[in-house]
Parts: structure tokens; C-alpha cells; sequence
């Protein structure tokens, strides 16, 4: 957010969305606009109830209260600024889901684009965003959820040796087995060893390179 140079406020907007109910995404400009009136007012409620759960952890009322106070004038000019007809309000919503997921979206000329979802393509803007979805398709078990997750060349990568893993199998009584009591291992074409372990009758895969 910047002052009156600058004409530029950028939000994070968060909210939740409970299964079979679509949450209503709230408005940028609404928010920048009571976020202005609260700061000309001088307002130390109404500026601690927009701040952020994590926010509000780090500093208590008390401690707002004490930096609205101080700040006073440079918050009623940065209000006014805010307020201008000519500020332009960049934003991101996140909602996140009952069960953990998360889809951002980012408004672009006054309407809302889906940049990232569970179930488009991965990616974050941060390392921790990257690592966060990586954790959901993991917990996902999710195959097709890791391959939007991983970078280019690492998915190229990671295909290129699945599909000649699949090459390889495509006609396995041809294959030597190498059998050892319960356990087995099989030499693919193209590099690859699959090691297999019988384990109540059947033969599962074990390991596989």
C-alpha cells in the first residue's frame, strides 16, 4: 500500500467456502475504501478487526491502539490517498475450503481470475505456497496433482522415465527374473530393476529404480 505517489493499494482478501455453498468473494474496493474511512477516523477497532488472524496474534488492541495514536496524521493523509478516485486496487482472494484446499484468484480490471486451484495447474508465487501444495497433492496421493506441482524439466524428467519404465514392461514373460526364497528381481529394458516380494501368496512390487 502506498502513499499518495504511489496511487496504488494491494489487498489480501481471505474467505472460506463451506461444502455445497459458494462464498461470496468480498470486494476489493469496499475493503480499501473502509480501510480508508477507519484511517482518517483514526479508528483502532475498526483498523485491528480488518487486520489478519496472524496479525492480530502479533499485536494486541492495546498495541494498535498505541500506533494509531501516534500515527494519527500520516494515517488521515494515507486515508485520503486511499480514497482518491484515482488509486487503483490490485488484490488477491484466497478461499480456502472446509477440507484444506485453497484456490487463489487475482482481480484483474475489476473482475476475479482463478490463478491458482487444487485442480489447475500448480505452482506458487512464494516457496511456501510451492511447498504447500505439495504437501496437498501428497496427501492426495495424488499422481497427476505432483506432476502440475513439479517444475518443467523435472516432469519431463520424471515421464521420460515412467514411459520407458511402461516401454520396457510392455511384454513381460520375456523378462529375466532372478528369484531369491520370497523375494525377486527383474531387469527392465532401458536402465530400470523392479524388485518384487511375495507376501501372503502374491507377488507385489517392492522397489522399483
Amino acid at each position: 500500500m502506498t502513499g499518495p505517489w504511489g496511487g496504488v493499494v494491494r489487498l489480501l482478501l481471505v474467505a472460506t467456502a463451506l461444502p455445497g455453498c459458494a462464498s461470496p468473494t468480498p470486494d476489493a474496493r469496499a475493503a480499501a475504501l473502509a480501510y480508508a474511512a477507519a484511517a482518517q477516523r483514526g479508528d483502532a477497532a475498526a483498523l485491528y478487526a480488518m487486520m489478519t488472524t496472524a496479525s492480530r496474534r502479533d499485536r494486541s488492541p492495546g498495541e494498535v491502539a498505541t500506533v494509531v495514536a501516534d500515527e494519527r496524521a500520516e494515517l488521515a493523509e494515507q486515508g485520503v490517498a486511499i480514497a482518491s478516485a484515482n488509486t487503483r486496487v490490485e488484490a488477491t482472494a484466497r478461499l480456502r475450503y472446509a477440507d484444506g484446499e485453497e484456490a487463489a484468484l487475482d482481480m484483474r480490471a475489476g473482475r476475479y481470475g482463478v490463478s491458482t486451484a487444487g485442480a489447475l495447474p500448480g505452482g506458487g508465487r512464494t516457496p511456501e505456497e510451492a511447498l504447500q501444495q505439495l504437501r496437498r497433492v501428497l496427501a492426495r496421493r495424488s499422481y497427476a496433482g505432483l506432476m502440475r506441482v513439479l517444475s518443467p524439466g523435472t516432469r519431463a524428467s520424471m515421464e521420460d522415465r515412467m514411459r520407458s519404465l511402461v516401454d520396457g514392461l510392455s511384454d513381460p514373460g520375456t523378462l529375466p527374473v532372478q528369484v531369491t526364497g520370497e523375494a525377486a528381481v527383474v531387469a527392465v529394458p532401458g536402465g530400470h530393476q523392479v524388485k518384487l516380494k511375495r507376501d501372503g501368496g502374491m507377488w507385489r512390487v517392492d522397489d522399483l529404480d
